[in-house]
């Protein structure tokens, strides 16, 4: 029986592939992304108490993500949404980078 823990993102292999994306991009594009998926997360009534944002940023910060308040926001967001909007959000995420890179 294989007891390693795995990230809440690695469920699905879409939503794990948009997260790597999102590691192996530039700062500038991983904002971009976290920003979209406020947005979108807003658009559907899913929203997070500030004091919960603080929290999970003052407390965590061991991943990649957590570096910048903004990123890691998008996450909590991104971790929040129903399984169904996480992919499409994911395929989102996939395209908009895959657009990005043939500029």
């Amino acid at each position: 029986m294989n007891n390693i823990k795995r990230r809440w993102y690695d469920e699905d292999p879409t939503i794990s592939l948009a997260v790597s994306l999102l590691e192996n991009t530039d700062k500038k594009k991983q904002l971009e992304c976290a920003g979209f998926i406020k947005e979108k997360s807003h658009s559907f009534n899913i929203y997070i108490p500030e004091n919960k944002l603080e929290d999970s940023f003052n407390y965590f910060c061991k991943r990649w993500y957590d570096e910048d308040k903004e990123i890691a926001d998008g996450f909590e967001y991104l971790k929040l949404m129903p399984f169904e909007m996480q992919k499409e959000t994911a395929l989102e995420i996939i395209e908009k980078l895959r657009e990005s890179e043939s500029c």
